[in-house]
């Protein structure tokens, strides 16, 4: 998603709220919605904030007007991600046909990784694949840019085939996600997506709105609640997070919820204080609802390199143990894939490739590279 100008921000905070409020006023004239109270008591290190909760209703309700953070749409299989990828694709693979048609000399080959590093796959990387691709296309008598496009599709494939890419799931209880990135990033848009997607497999799911610093934020999680049927847990704006997260927890655990995904505050890697904040967060959940099952980072796909030093400072925070990288539809940086799984050998478990609820997808290695590679 581009970033909006300050104005058009403005406006779409407005109409968000606005859509907010009417839903919360409809509920409560109908009088189907309740606010929650605050847990009677909770950790040391987790005061309790003035939290609220508001139940999803049996059926999933459909908002009268879209917003540009909540676009419509059903959970359905994205359009093909070659055209998603466009940008990265033709640095890619126009630099694999100038590679044949210049006859596979040491020019070429070097234009070949220096394409590769636009793409932002890594200098390491890149180095590594064009050698490998270099040795295999010899071995093969590789010739033209078909022969050529399979060494390096094979080459790609095994480079991001590693790792558990599937989201975790309890067995029994409530499974807890926590979402955490930069401001920017996508995430809160990725947590209404998610929540999305799993209320549609049928999933009970509770959203713990603590980015308390933002109060559009956790008016957004309101209207991605108020589509998906899921629940909503807030606090007031300035809140301790780590309160709200507990909040949800509670609320979770009276609901029988399938899934507690906890929205946290974008924040700057080298702020120190902020990243403190943010395992205060992971140790609430984990003496309140038994552990934090998956922490996926919410990584902007079009910062390039810059998205590694992110991923290596949250990991060291919270251990991160997947990626969401977003935005990829709208870079050519998209061999940031590569470098940021090769440099911290954590799985990429969902890409974003649009702003449909459809266009947030598992990560496939096969058809990752399919769609970079696709003529």
């Amino acid at each position: 998603m581009e970033l909006l100008a300050p104005d058009t921000l403005v406006a779409v905070t407005a109409a968000l709220v606005a859509v907010v409020a009417a839903l919360v006023v409809g509920r409560r004239r109908r009088g189907d919605g309740t606010p929650g109270a605050a847990p009677d008591a909770s950790p040391v290190d987790a005061p309790t904030p003035d939290v609220t909760a508001e139940v999803a209703p049996d059926v999933a309700p459909t908002p009268d007007t879209p917003t540009a953070d909540a676009p419509t749409g059903d959970v359905a299989p994205a359009r093909g991600l070659a055209g998603r990828l466009a940008r990265t694709r033709a640095v890619v693979s126009g630099a694999v046909a100038d590679l044949v048609g210049a006859g596979l000399d040491d020019a070429a080959w070097e234009r070949l990784e220096e394409a590769l590093l636009a793409a932002d796959v890594g200098v390491a990387a890149a180095t590594d694949l064009v050698a490998e691709v270099r040795r295999e296309a010899r071995a093969r008598g590789a010739r033209d840019a078909a022969a050529v496009r399979t060494v390096l599709r094979t080459a790609l494939v095994a480079e991001l085939s590693t790792g558990d890419r599937d989201l975790a799931h309890r067995a029994d209880g409530t499974t807890v996600w926590l979402v955490t990135g930069v401001n920017g990033s996508g995430k809160t848009t990725t947590v209404g997506k998610l929540a999305a997607r799993e209320t549609a497999a049928g999933r009970r799911v509770v959203l713990a709105a603590a980015d308390t610093f933002r109060a559009a934020a956790a008016d957004q999680l309101g209207v991605w609640a108020d589509r998906t049927g899921a629940e909503l847990v807030r606090g007031a704006e300035g809140a301790d997070p780590a309160s709200v997260a507990y909040a949800g927890a509670e609320a979770a655990a009276a609901a029988g919820a399938d899934l507690l995904i906890v929205d946290t505050a974008g924040r700057l890697q080298n702020r120190r204080e902020l990243m403190d904040e943010l395992g205060k967060v992971a140790r609430v959940l984990a003496g309140r609802a038994g552990g934090v099952d998956e922490t996926l980072l919410v990584l902007d796909g079009t910062v390039g390199q810059n998205a590694v030093t992110q991923a290596e400072a949250f990991t060291a925070a919270v251990g991160v143990t997947g990626l969401a990288l977003t935005k990829l539809d709208g870079s050519s940086r998209g061999g940031i894939v590569v470098a940021v799984q090769r440099r911290l050998g954590l799985p990429v478990k969902l890409v974003g490739v649009g702003e449909d609820v459809a266009d947030l997808l598992p990560f496939d290695p096969v058809a990752f590279v399919d769609g970079l590679l696709a003529e």
